[in-house]
């Protein structure tokens, strides 16, 4: 069993139960899956971007993306509708709980200049969005190989009825946010 799953079995189910009060366990929140995307705007002029970062957010993720086209076409931008842009990964079970294990105690770590995660990324309905600046926080990632810098965005799609039930929820798993 991953780490966290068993985490969340054993100490966080009982912790949001006596703070917020649920009738049942199977009202407390959960996690429900993490999705992580990239937009890779730099594969309008050639090809190879999406394929580099399509094996990166492979190896981060440990599954394979799903391949975001264009909905419409921008002049400005050079972009056609239906031109490859960007990529996506959901993660359920498992996979999701050795994902966040791996960004909690890993990754954010390694973010230069970190000072904790903001706490006004919350959606009013329970949901957390972050965004990371580049890929190489990752340990699956060799620096050296790293042919260009790319971001991504992470979101923590919950049970949760309110944001501050999830920030308690994602405060129980580790989640670094700022003090406020």
């Amino acid at each position: 069993m991953a780490r966290l799953k068993d985490l969340y079995k054993s100490r966080i189910v009982t912790e949001l139960t006596k703070e917020f009060g649920y009738e049942s366990p199977m009202a407390v929140p959960r996690i429900e899956k993490v999705v992580v995307s990239m937009g890779v705007g730099k594969a309008v002029q050639d090809k190879k971007y999406i394929e580099a970062a399509k094996k990166e957010l492979t190896m981060i993720t440990g599954q394979i993306p799903l391949v975001c086209k264009a909905k419409r076409s921008v002049s400005n931008f050079k972009l056609r509708q239906g031109m490859e842009n960007g990529l996506k990964v959901t993660l359920r079970g498992v996979r999701m709980y050795e994902f966040m294990d791996r960004l909690i105690n890993l990754s954010i770590p390694r973010v230069r200049d970190f000072r904790g995660l903001d706490t006004d990324s919350f959606d009013g309905r329970g949901n957390y969005s972050m965004g990371l600046s580049e890929q190489t926080v990752f340990p699956e990632i060799n620096p050296a190989q790293v042919e260009f810098q790319q971001g991504m965005n992470i979101t923590f799609v919950t049970t949760a009825k309110t944001d501050k039930e999830a920030r308690q929820l994602l405060l129980l798993f580790g989640m670094p946010f700022k003090k406020e």
